[in-house]
Protein backbone atom coordinates (compact mmCIF):
# COMPACT_ATOMS: atom_id res chain seq x y z
CA UNK A 1 0.00 0.00 0.00
CA UNK A 2 1.32 3.39 -1.00
CA UNK A 3 0.83 6.35 1.46
CA UNK A 4 2.67 9.29 -0.01
CA UNK A 5 3.32 12.86 -0.60
CA UNK A 6 4.97 15.90 -2.18
CA UNK A 7 4.52 19.09 -3.41
CA UNK A 8 4.88 20.40 -7.10
CA UNK A 9 6.84 23.59 -8.44
CA UNK A 10 4.79 25.60 -10.50
CA UNK A 11 4.58 28.75 -11.34
CA UNK A 12 4.19 31.14 -8.36
CA UNK A 13 3.23 28.25 -6.29
CA UNK A 14 3.92 24.82 -4.42
CA UNK A 15 0.93 22.32 -5.15
CA UNK A 16 0.55 19.87 -2.09
CA UNK A 17 -0.43 16.12 -3.32
CA UNK A 18 -1.34 12.94 -1.60
CA UNK A 19 -1.76 8.89 -3.35
CA UNK A 20 -2.76 6.65 -1.09
CA UNK A 21 -3.76 3.22 -1.99
CA UNK A 22 -2.42 0.61 -4.43
CA UNK A 23 0.09 2.41 -6.83
CA UNK A 24 -1.33 -0.09 -9.35
CA UNK A 25 -5.18 0.21 -9.27
CA UNK A 26 -7.08 2.66 -10.94
CA UNK A 27 -6.62 6.22 -10.50
CA UNK A 28 -9.11 8.43 -8.88
CA UNK A 29 -8.72 12.18 -8.51
CA UNK A 30 -10.16 14.17 -5.65
CA UNK A 31 -10.96 17.58 -6.03
CA UNK A 32 -12.12 19.45 -2.85
CA UNK A 33 -14.70 22.33 -2.59
CA UNK A 34 -14.73 26.19 -2.02
CA UNK A 35 -12.88 28.09 -3.52
CA UNK A 36 -10.47 28.15 -0.99
CA UNK A 37 -11.45 24.33 0.78
CA UNK A 38 -8.59 21.94 1.19
CA UNK A 39 -8.38 18.23 1.82
CA UNK A 40 -9.10 19.36 5.71
CA UNK A 41 -8.81 15.54 7.74
CA UNK A 42 -8.29 14.01 4.61
CA UNK A 43 -11.80 12.25 5.05
CA UNK A 44 -11.47 11.22 1.03
CA UNK A 45 -9.16 9.05 1.49
CA UNK A 46 -11.23 6.07 3.16
CA UNK A 47 -13.80 6.62 0.49
CA UNK A 48 -12.51 3.97 -1.94
CA UNK A 49 -11.18 0.25 -1.47
CA UNK A 50 -7.04 0.69 -1.03
CA UNK A 51 -6.48 -2.77 -2.83
CA UNK A 52 -8.42 -1.74 -6.22
CA UNK A 53 -7.92 2.13 -6.25
CA UNK A 54 -5.23 4.93 -6.03
CA UNK A 55 -6.49 7.58 -4.85
CA UNK A 56 -5.40 11.39 -5.29
CA UNK A 57 -6.09 14.30 -3.37
CA UNK A 58 -4.54 17.58 -3.59
CA UNK A 59 -4.90 21.43 -2.50
CA UNK A 60 -5.58 23.69 -4.84
CA UNK A 61 -3.84 26.57 -5.24
CA UNK A 62 -3.55 29.54 -2.40
CA UNK A 63 -5.07 27.04 0.04
CA UNK A 64 -4.28 24.31 2.35
CA UNK A 65 -0.90 22.65 2.18
CA UNK A 66 -0.14 24.39 -0.76
CA UNK A 67 1.94 27.26 -0.81
CA UNK A 68 2.06 30.00 -0.94
CA UNK A 69 -1.13 31.06 0.85
CA UNK A 70 -3.46 33.41 -1.37
CA UNK A 71 -3.40 35.94 1.14
CA UNK A 72 -0.02 35.93 2.11
CA UNK A 73 0.54 36.53 -2.14
CA UNK A 74 -1.84 39.23 -2.88
CA UNK A 75 -0.05 40.54 -5.61
CA UNK A 76 -0.19 37.28 -7.41
CA UNK A 77 -3.71 36.19 -6.97
CA UNK A 78 -4.90 37.29 -10.46
CA UNK A 79 -2.77 34.12 -11.43
CA UNK A 80 -5.12 32.20 -9.67
CA UNK A 81 -7.87 31.47 -12.35
CA UNK A 82 -9.75 28.04 -13.51
CA UNK A 83 -7.14 27.94 -16.15
CA UNK A 84 -4.26 28.24 -13.84
CA UNK A 85 -5.35 25.35 -11.35
CA UNK A 86 -5.94 22.60 -14.33
CA UNK A 87 -3.02 23.42 -15.47
CA UNK A 88 -1.99 22.14 -12.14
CA UNK A 89 -3.92 19.40 -11.69
CA UNK A 90 -2.04 18.04 -14.96
CA UNK A 91 1.58 19.04 -12.86
CA UNK A 92 0.38 16.73 -10.45
CA UNK A 93 -0.75 14.33 -12.63
CA UNK A 94 2.69 14.65 -14.78
CA UNK A 95 4.41 14.17 -11.69
CA UNK A 96 2.95 10.70 -10.53
CA UNK A 97 2.98 9.31 -13.80
CA UNK A 98 -1.13 8.71 -14.43
CA UNK A 99 -2.17 8.55 -17.60
CA UNK A 100 -5.97 8.37 -16.81
CA UNK A 101 -8.25 8.93 -13.87
CA UNK A 102 -11.22 8.81 -12.60
CA UNK A 103 -12.08 12.36 -11.77
CA UNK A 104 -14.19 13.48 -8.87
CA UNK A 105 -15.30 16.70 -7.32
CA UNK A 106 -17.70 17.83 -4.19
CA UNK A 107 -19.20 21.47 -4.75
CA UNK A 108 -16.68 23.90 -6.24
CA UNK A 109 -15.03 20.57 -6.96
CA UNK A 110 -17.84 19.52 -9.37
CA UNK A 111 -16.98 22.69 -11.52
CA UNK A 112 -13.46 22.17 -11.35
CA UNK A 113 -14.03 18.71 -12.38
CA UNK A 114 -15.91 19.48 -15.12
CA UNK A 115 -13.54 22.18 -16.75
CA UNK A 116 -11.28 19.70 -16.73
CA UNK A 117 -12.57 17.02 -18.04
CA UNK A 118 -13.82 19.50 -21.17
CA UNK A 119 -10.27 20.40 -21.36
CA UNK A 120 -8.95 17.54 -21.33
CA UNK A 121 -10.87 14.23 -22.40
CA UNK A 122 -8.57 12.41 -23.32
CA UNK A 123 -7.28 11.87 -19.68
CA UNK A 124 -10.39 10.98 -17.67
CA UNK A 125 -11.85 7.62 -17.50
CA UNK A 126 -15.23 8.78 -15.97
CA UNK A 127 -16.86 11.50 -13.64
CA UNK A 128 -18.40 11.09 -10.28
CA UNK A 129 -19.60 14.92 -8.26
CA UNK A 130 -21.18 15.52 -5.50
CA UNK A 131 -23.08 18.87 -4.95
CA UNK A 132 -23.15 19.64 -8.75
CA UNK A 133 -22.05 23.57 -9.34
CA UNK A 134 -20.78 25.18 -12.91
CA UNK A 135 -19.94 28.63 -11.07
CA UNK A 136 -22.20 30.42 -13.97
CA UNK A 137 -23.48 33.68 -13.49
CA UNK A 138 -27.14 32.68 -12.49
CA UNK A 139 -25.62 29.97 -9.47
CA UNK A 140 -23.65 33.23 -7.96
CA UNK A 141 -26.39 35.26 -8.35
CA UNK A 142 -28.57 32.86 -7.05
CA UNK A 143 -26.64 31.95 -3.57
CA UNK A 144 -25.13 35.66 -2.62
CA UNK A 145 -28.49 37.82 -3.92
CA UNK A 146 -31.39 36.09 -4.71
CA UNK A 147 -31.47 33.76 -1.93
CA UNK A 148 -31.77 36.79 0.26
CA UNK A 149 -36.21 36.15 0.08
CA UNK A 150 -35.44 32.94 1.51
CA UNK A 151 -33.04 34.61 4.36
CA UNK A 152 -34.01 38.32 4.28
CA UNK A 153 -33.20 39.21 7.76
CA UNK A 154 -29.39 38.33 7.31
CA UNK A 155 -28.97 38.86 4.23
CA UNK A 156 -30.05 42.25 4.69
CA UNK A 157 -26.83 42.35 7.04
CA UNK A 158 -25.03 40.68 4.39
CA UNK A 159 -25.81 43.32 2.10
CA UNK A 160 -25.41 46.03 4.64
CA UNK A 161 -21.81 44.95 6.10
CA UNK A 162 -20.48 44.29 2.25
CA UNK A 163 -19.53 48.00 1.99
CA UNK A 164 -21.10 47.79 -1.56
CA UNK A 165 -20.96 51.22 -4.11
CA UNK A 166 -23.62 52.08 -6.71
CA UNK A 167 -23.85 49.68 -9.60
CA UNK A 168 -21.44 46.71 -7.50
CA UNK A 169 -22.95 43.20 -6.81
CA UNK A 170 -21.87 42.28 -3.72
CA UNK A 171 -19.85 39.57 -4.51
CA UNK A 172 -17.76 42.10 -5.91
CA UNK A 173 -17.84 44.08 -3.20
CA UNK A 174 -16.90 41.79 -1.20
CA UNK A 175 -13.65 39.83 -3.26
CA UNK A 176 -12.63 44.05 -3.17
CA UNK A 177 -12.40 44.27 0.02
CA UNK A 178 -10.82 41.04 1.27
CA UNK A 179 -8.19 41.71 -1.64
CA UNK A 180 -7.38 45.03 -0.51
CA UNK A 181 -4.36 46.71 1.53
CA UNK A 182 -6.26 47.65 4.37
CA UNK A 183 -6.26 44.05 6.48
CA UNK A 184 -7.52 44.78 8.88
CA UNK A 185 -11.25 45.67 6.65
CA UNK A 186 -10.94 42.23 5.12
CA UNK A 187 -10.91 40.64 8.29
CA UNK A 188 -14.23 41.89 8.72
CA UNK A 189 -15.52 41.26 5.69
CA UNK A 190 -14.06 37.79 5.85
CA UNK A 191 -16.17 37.64 9.18
CA UNK A 192 -19.20 38.87 7.12
CA UNK A 193 -18.83 36.24 4.66
CA UNK A 194 -17.95 33.62 6.77
CA UNK A 195 -21.43 34.10 8.58
CA UNK A 196 -23.71 34.53 5.51
CA UNK A 197 -22.19 31.17 3.79
CA UNK A 198 -23.22 29.80 7.63
CA UNK A 199 -26.88 31.31 7.02
CA UNK A 200 -27.29 29.79 3.15
CA UNK A 201 -26.50 26.19 4.22
CA UNK A 202 -28.89 26.44 7.53
CA UNK A 203 -31.63 24.58 5.89
CA UNK A 204 -28.78 21.66 5.13
CA UNK A 205 -29.88 18.70 7.73
CA UNK A 206 -26.92 17.94 8.45
CA UNK A 207 -26.07 21.63 9.21
CA UNK A 208 -24.11 22.13 12.60
CA UNK A 209 -25.04 26.31 14.15
CA UNK A 210 -22.19 28.40 14.18
CA UNK A 211 -19.15 29.88 12.22
CA UNK A 212 -17.93 27.87 9.08
CA UNK A 213 -14.47 28.42 10.26
CA UNK A 214 -12.93 28.88 13.72
CA UNK A 215 -9.28 29.71 12.56
CA UNK A 216 -8.55 33.36 10.97
CA UNK A 217 -6.45 31.91 8.56
CA UNK A 218 -8.75 29.48 7.33
CA UNK A 219 -11.80 31.68 6.72
CA UNK A 220 -9.46 34.32 5.12
CA UNK A 221 -8.26 31.85 2.46
CA UNK A 222 -11.93 30.45 2.11
CA UNK A 223 -13.80 33.99 2.23
CA UNK A 224 -10.51 35.53 -0.61
CA UNK A 225 -10.57 32.88 -2.74
CA UNK A 226 -14.58 32.12 -2.98
CA UNK A 227 -15.23 35.97 -3.81
CA UNK A 228 -12.27 35.82 -6.12
CA UNK A 229 -13.26 33.49 -8.41
CA UNK A 230 -17.61 34.35 -7.64
CA UNK A 231 -16.72 37.33 -8.65
CA UNK A 232 -15.01 36.53 -11.80
CA UNK A 233 -18.01 33.58 -12.73
CA UNK A 234 -15.53 30.97 -11.57
CA UNK A 235 -13.25 32.42 -14.83
CA UNK A 236 -15.76 30.35 -17.30
CA UNK A 237 -17.01 33.03 -19.39
CA UNK A 238 -16.28 33.92 -23.48
CA UNK A 239 -17.17 30.61 -24.49
CA UNK A 240 -15.96 28.71 -21.40
CA UNK A 241 -18.88 28.35 -19.93
CA UNK A 242 -19.78 24.71 -19.15
CA UNK A 243 -23.35 23.76 -19.43
CA UNK A 244 -23.27 24.66 -23.31
CA UNK A 245 -20.41 22.04 -23.94
CA UNK A 246 -21.08 19.45 -21.63
CA UNK A 247 -22.09 17.35 -24.70
CA UNK A 248 -18.69 17.66 -25.53
CA UNK A 249 -17.96 14.83 -22.80
CA UNK A 250 -21.05 12.34 -24.23
CA UNK A 251 -19.26 9.08 -24.44
CA UNK A 252 -17.40 9.60 -20.91
CA UNK A 253 -19.41 7.66 -17.94
CA UNK A 254 -20.78 10.93 -15.63
CA UNK A 255 -22.72 10.84 -12.33
CA UNK A 256 -24.07 13.37 -10.92
CA UNK A 257 -25.23 13.33 -7.72
CA UNK A 258 -27.06 15.68 -5.57
CA UNK A 259 -29.09 16.31 -2.31
CA UNK A 260 -33.10 17.65 -3.19
CA UNK A 261 -32.57 19.79 0.00
CA UNK A 262 -29.61 21.75 -1.24
CA UNK A 263 -30.97 25.13 -1.39
CA UNK A 264 -27.54 26.93 -1.84
CA UNK A 265 -27.07 25.28 -4.75
CA UNK A 266 -30.53 23.84 -6.49
CA UNK A 267 -30.77 20.39 -8.05
CA UNK A 268 -31.95 22.17 -11.25
CA UNK A 269 -27.95 22.71 -12.37
CA UNK A 270 -27.45 18.98 -11.94
CA UNK A 271 -30.83 18.01 -14.33
CA UNK A 272 -29.90 20.55 -16.67
CA UNK A 273 -26.24 18.94 -17.31
CA UNK A 274 -27.74 15.68 -17.00
CA UNK A 275 -30.43 16.45 -19.74
CA UNK A 276 -27.23 17.63 -22.52
CA UNK A 277 -24.92 14.64 -21.68
CA UNK A 278 -26.25 11.70 -22.77
CA UNK A 279 -23.43 9.35 -20.68
CA UNK A 280 -24.38 11.08 -17.69
CA UNK A 281 -26.57 9.38 -14.77
CA UNK A 282 -28.29 12.31 -12.24
CA UNK A 283 -29.14 10.35 -8.86
CA UNK A 284 -30.95 12.87 -6.08
CA UNK A 285 -30.40 12.07 -2.54
CA UNK A 286 -34.18 13.16 -1.38
CA UNK A 287 -32.85 13.53 2.41
CA UNK A 288 -29.47 15.33 1.99
CA UNK A 289 -28.56 18.87 1.54
CA UNK A 290 -25.37 20.36 0.16
CA UNK A 291 -23.64 16.83 0.10
CA UNK A 292 -23.80 14.05 3.22
CA UNK A 293 -23.19 10.48 4.14
CA UNK A 294 -25.59 9.62 1.74
CA UNK A 295 -23.70 11.25 -1.03
CA UNK A 296 -20.50 10.14 -0.03
CA UNK A 297 -21.48 6.28 -0.37
CA UNK A 298 -23.46 7.23 -3.85
CA UNK A 299 -20.20 8.57 -4.91
CA UNK A 300 -18.17 5.61 -3.85
CA UNK A 301 -20.69 3.36 -5.90
CA UNK A 302 -20.47 5.69 -8.78
CA UNK A 303 -16.48 5.11 -8.64
CA UNK A 304 -16.66 1.32 -8.35
CA UNK A 305 -19.40 1.08 -11.28
CA UNK A 306 -16.72 3.54 -13.44
CA UNK A 307 -14.23 1.00 -13.07
CA UNK A 308 -15.93 -2.29 -13.58
CA UNK A 309 -16.78 -0.24 -16.89
CA UNK A 310 -13.08 0.01 -17.91
CA UNK A 311 -11.74 -3.22 -16.53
Amino acid sequence: MEHASGWVDVPHAQIYWESIGNPDGVPVLYLHGGPGGSLGRGGYRKRHDPNRFRTIGLDQRGCGKSTPAAQDDLDHLGHNTTKTLIGDIEAVRTRLGIKQWIVTGVSWGSTLALAYALQHPDRVLGIALVAVTTSSRAEIQWITEDIGRVFPEEWSRFQRESGDVPGERLVEAYARRLAGKDRDDAHLAALAWDRWESTHISLDPEWTPGPMFDDDRQRMTFALLVTHYWANDGFLTGGNEIAPRIHQLDGIPGYLIHGRRDISGPVATAWQLHQRWRTSQLLVVEEEGHGGRVSMEALTRAVEEIAAGIA
